[in-house]
Parts: C-alpha cells; structure tokens; sequence
C-alpha cells in the first residue's frame, strides 16, 4: 500500500473519527449474535474501540503497512491477542471475535470513498483494496489468538480432569489406593504413575493397590501401562496389588496371552486390602470385639 493512501486513511481517521466509532459500534451489535449482546457493556466496547483506532492510526502512520508482523504493528498485535483471549474466556466464537475487526471494514471503506476525487476511480480500488487486506489479516489474526487459547483452556482442563480423576487414598498406614475409571491411554498412565509415585514417596507406603474396577475394558495396550505402573512403583519400594480383576477381564487378559508376570492380582479392592494387610502383618479390630 503506498504512503499516499496511509495519508489518506489518517486524514479519515483524525478528521472523521467519532462518526467512524459510532458506525462501527453499529455494525459490531449488528453481527453479534443475541445471547453475546449482553456480555461486553456499551461503554467497554465503545473504550475498546477508540483504543483499537489510536494504535490503529498510530501503525499506519509508520508507513509500514503491508506487514502486519512487523514491530510498528505490535501494539496492534498484543491489544487484539487481549481482545481475543477475553472474549474466548466469555464464551465468543471465532467468527465473533473477528467480527471485532472485520466490522471495522466497512464504515472505514465507506469514509475513505468520500475522500476521493471522482477520476481517481481506479486508484481509490487499489488502494481500499489494500486497505480491505490488512483489515482481513488483522482479524485472521485475532482467530489465532482465539484458537490458541481456547485450546490452553481445553489442555489444562483435561490435565484436571485427569488429576481429579486419580485419586490417591489411603486405605491404612503403609496402603495406598489408586481406583481407576474409565479408560486408561498413554497420556492417563503417566498422570497415574506421577500421582501415584508422589503418594509413595510423601507417605512411605509399601503397598499399592490400583484398583481397576471402573475400567470398562482391557486390551493389550492397557495391560502394558498397567505393568508400566507397576513396575515404576517398585522402582520406588513399593510392592503393586491390581484389584478389580471382574472374570470377563480375567478372560480378556488370557486371550490375549497377557503376561501379568508376578503382579499380583484380586478379584475386589476388599480382598486386595485383606492381602495388604496380611503383608504387612497387621489385623483389623473385629466388630463389636
């Protein structure tokens, strides 16, 4: 875009710039849709739309208008990366949050018309344009942003949900309990193993029981991170106990020619309390006794 038409789209920014936000706060409350109208107030969306044309105004008077990556545009940058952070964390689509800058288009474009003579048709094409290309990649831009963050919160939602998923009890002195829900994957057995082997070291437990109970199925792939599991635990002196053993997984495991190897194995996280205790030469009081 050349430095005639950056002076040009300042002249419409100084001169005509408070029809230029009331048109575009219009086009914004037009695109969005009815449910997101009440998140952001009138007057925060008017402060967040002066601000944007002063950084705005204030790269293109760089003369630097092509690159949008470029450092007279940073400011730019990091104001539309908070916009799209904030309105992902207030439930925003993509197309929503772009419509921010997107909407700015058109009353700009419609402004920036007036200022041509009428021979300079073919100018005035070339140079909106220009004008409607750095527009597009200042909005693509904030899609990235958005989608970037709304995939951290996903990751560390997951990661929580994984942590809570894991519960770590402690069923005596000297016994940990692991009761596993649903299916245990690649990413799981690490978060289990991490969980567990903290719990190991913090509390001196010689015995750990993984109780798998909730797990709705077991394949070959999810007798090796079992076995994983396991063979970390004694890593760190604690002996593993797996528990939940139902007879349609017993089955499943001899099928598919699993080798538990010496894991020791119950049928129910009762008995396999009943065998920690034994292990450890330690009896429960007897009711009423």
């Amino acid at each position: 875009m050349p430095m005639s038409s950056a002076k040009r789209i300042l002249q419409v920014l100084e001169h005509s710039q408070v029809q230029l936000l009331a048109d575009w706060i219009k086009h914004l409350r037009a695109v969005v849709s009815p449910k997101r109208a009440g998140v952001i107030g009138e007057t925060e969306l008017q402060a967040q739309c002066q601000e944007f044309i002063v950084l705005f105004r204030a790269a293109i008077s760089t003369g630097q208008i092509d690159d949008i990556n470029g450092e007279p545009w940073r400011p730019v940058r990091d104001f539309l990366g908070s916009i799209s952070r904030s309105r992902g964390r207030q439930g925003f689509s993509p197309s929503e949050t772009a419509s921010f800058v997107f909407s700015f288009k058109e009353p700009l474009v419609t402004r920036l018309r007036e200022v041509y003579d009428a021979s300079d048709a073919l100018l005035m094409f070339d140079e909106i344009w220009g004008l409607s290309n750095l527009i597009d990649k200042l909005g693509l831009y904030t899609t990235e942003v958005h989608q970037t963050a709304r995939e951290d919160v996903i990751r560390r939602q997951t990661e929580e949900m994984l942590e809570l998923s894991t519960p770590v009890i402690q069923l005596w002195e000297g016994i940990l309990a692991l009761p596993i829900i649903g299916t245990l994957d690649s990413a799981r057995t690490q978060v289990v193993m991490e969980v567990l082997l903290q719990h190991v070291v913090s509390t001196r437990s010689p015995i750990a029981i993984l109780d798998i109970t909730g797990v709705p199925t077991v394949d070959t792939l999810t007798a090796q991170h079992l076995l994983k599991t396991v063979a970390a635990a004694r890593l760190m002196g604690a002996e593993c106990i797996i528990s939940g053993i139902r007879p349609q997984i017993a089955q499943t495991i001899v099928h598919l020619g699993v080798n538990l190897g010496d894991v020791v194995t119950k049928a129910s996280l009762a008995d396999a309390f009943k065998l920690a205790l034994r292990r450890l030469e330690l009896s429960l009081p007897r009711a009423g006794g």
